[in-house]
């Protein structure tokens, strides 16, 4: 079955009654290996054919589809049809020269990267590397019609699929004959994945992902027709195929995504937060605990320049927001604001009727897992009732805030409508196999059996198989050493070329962090440190090493990540489970790199040299 983006069911109110059925045919008559796009805008200009269709050893097709019928046809040339309708008589382009005329950009856009051009030394040099065609569909014209009506000579004939060459019976092979039939020549082609990944890259450029030195990958610098030649980065990194399936097929109504950390949910998230932004008027809310990952998504948003019409918060600073904004008391405990009493504050003056309900167009929450059901049941009440656009991503896979007790709750429970609206997101791309492995190893030894009330195991993530380096554990003579063993790991990955801003070190606390930022800017190292409490400043300043908590570090990635003090880990009087998942969160914020250092052993210093060994031996002998 061919993959269809978006998914058919999500679009099928956008479709005409042919469109439909072509569709249908599409999907159930072609392969696992074809992929088919419906009305997704194509290039710098974002155009938007009816259907692409793409097959690796086929290449690549753009479709019209047209339910007009022979009777309101009344005159048609290569250039426009006139058509007769309740409005009368009017004129429209001939579909065949809009296919060709999207195709056409697609061959332009794609030939001018050398990587999808035939070599240099072949007959067709310069040339796109695989065949390429265009057609018309004519769900309600039978071929006769078509011939008896003269529309030859408008739309050559082997460039069209009639009504009776698509009917529900219609033999795979037959229908697939029809479609390869309209390109202009064939060869022989075998796209590869990269190649594949690289035609997406052109031609959707929302799809596109910043280098690994980026939050989330979110995302590639928009391209316009004014913004002069395209760079091509020498690494091409763009969503797969099932987040842009998921990101594209996303509607109203309540919908729960299950991921795994790092298979991209706040990637999704964003893309979905943005094209809200571009599509409806009222102002989008986007919700998260940890108020570091709520800067991250912010500097995110602003870069965009959709201040305006997104709002971005960690949840309690958005119940300090509301308190503020309808001049409810906020609740103070000794002299000092009482955080951790806001929800419940906001809670009581929406039932009052205090503060409004029904404030936002859609509202999206990360870090679902953090939330509990009585935020929910305030936050559904938050959302416009005509779209009732709410997204939450939840990993079943991660700790809860230090709640590991915590009950669980159906989302029926707290409002939430996701019978059928549940999706799940399997493969972890953030870290890299050697990462994911080490990390896994050490959580599967020390929080065996450990899980989220009704969730998975915590360490039941699987690889998208990207390598890297194996994690480093430096042992260090004492303090002093380790300080300067970490500054020399910075100094080491600056004169590779990696930037500060693609750096964070991860401590236990925030006075941790604030004792590694004199140490480091002593030494000339920018830093900057996230709060628990705040962290609208870390992202401020770009050329600066982050210093974030443990705890604080969920929902972030970042590149090269080190985690100075393994030796004291777990901490006098700390319960070893607990301290084993905020280790286990740390280490799987590295994208690339991971470097741990201790000045002495522990227990989890010993755990992680024998995972590092571990894996070290499972790869080396072929097993990873």
């Amino acid at each position: 079955m061919a993959r269809l983006i978006p998914q058919r069911s999500t679009c099928l109110t956008q479709m005409t009654q042919g469109e439909k059925r072509f569709s249908e045919r599409l999907e159930q008559k072609l392969e696992d290996d074809y992929l088919v796009w419906y009305r997704v805008p194509i290039g710098p200009r974002q155009q938007r054919p009816d259907f692409i269709v793409l097959h690796p050893r086929r290449g690549l097709l753009v479709l019209e589809v047209k339910d007009w019928t022979s009777e309101s046809i009344v005159q048609a040339d290569r250039r426009q049809l006139a058509l007769s309708t309740a409005r009368g008589l009017i004129r429209e382009p001939n579909p065949l020269l809009q296919a060709h005329a999207h195709a056409q950009e697609i061959k332009a856009i794609l030939e001018a990267d050398p990587a999808l051009r035939q070599p240099t030394d072949s007959r067709d040099a310069g040339q796109l590397i695989m065949p390429w065609g265009y057609g018309v569909i004519l769900p309600r014209i039978g071929r006769q019609q078509f011939v008896e009506g003269g529309l030859e000579a408008a739309m050559a004939g082997h460039r069209v699929i009639c009504q009776d060459e698509m009917p529900e019976t219609v033999e795979p092979e037959a229908f697939q004959q029809r479609l390869w039939a309209m390109f202009g020549h064939s060869f022989p082609v075998a796209l590869s994945y990269p190649q594949i990944e690289r035609i997406r890259w052109h031609l959707f450029p929302e799809l596109r992902l910043t280098s690994a030195a980026g939050q989330f990958g979110l995302f590639g610098d928009e391209t316009t027709a004014e913004a002069g030649p395209l760079q091509i980065p020498e690494l091409i990194r763009v969503m797969d195929q099932q987040q842009e399936s998921l990101a594209r097929s996303l509607g109203d109504g309540h919908r729960v995504i299950h991921g795994v950390a790092g298979s991209g949910k706040t990637m999704i998230l964003g893309y979905r937060a943005m094209h809200l932004a571009r599509s409806q008027n009222r102002p989008i809310l986007v919700l998260c605990y940890n108020p570091a990952l709520a800067a991250r998504l912010l500097h995110v948003v602003r870069q965009r320049g959709l201040e305006d019409r997104i709002s971005v918060f960690d949840f309690h600073r958005w119940c300090q927001e509301m308190l503020v904004t309808y001049h409810v008391p906020v609740p103070r405990r000794d002299g000092a604001d009482d955080r951790q009493a806001w929800p419940e504050a906001v809670i009581a003056a929406v039932e009052r009727g205090q503060i409004p309900r029904a404030q936002y167009g859609a509202v999206l929450v990360d870090e679902g897992q953090d939330f509990e059901p009585d935020w929910y049941r305030l936050i559904v009440q938050m959302v416009d009732p005509a779209s009732k656009s709410l997204l939450v991503f939840y990993d079943d896979a991660q700790p809860g805030r230090d709640s590991p007790a915590r009950p669980a709750f159906s989302w029926k429970s707290v409002g939430i409508e996701a019978a059928g609206h549940t999706t799940i997101l399997k493969l972890n791309y953030r870290n890299t196999l050697e990462i994911l492995a080490v990390a896994r190893d050490f959580a599967q030894t020390l929080l065996q059996g450990a899980a989220e009330p009704g969730g998975d195991s915590l360490v039941s993530t699987d690889s998208a198989g990207r390598h890297g380096p194996l994690p480093e554990l430096l042992r260090t003579a004492d303090a002093a050493d380790e300080a300067r063993q970490l500054l020399q790991m910075i100094r080491r990955e600056q004169a590779a070329g990696r930037p500060l801003s693609a750096i964070a070190v991860l401590t236990r606390s925030t006075a941790d962090s604030r004792d590694w930022q004199g140490r480091l800017e002593a030494a000339g190292i920018s830093a900057r440190v996230a709060h628990e409490t705040g962290g609208s400043s870390l992202y401020l300043e770009g050329a600066t090493v982050k210093l974030v908590t443990m705890q604080a570090s969920k929902g972030l990635e970042f590149p090269v990540v080190l985690i100075p003090g393994l030796g004291t880990m777990p901490g006098p009087g700390e319960d070893e489970t607990e301290e084993a998942r905020r280790l286990y969160i740390a280490m799987t914020r590295a994208s690339e790199r991971l470097i741990m250092l201790h000045d002495r052993d522990s227990i989890f210093s010993r755990r992680i040299r024998q995972a590092i060994n571990q894996v070290q031996e499972q790869l080396g002998s072929g097993g990873g």
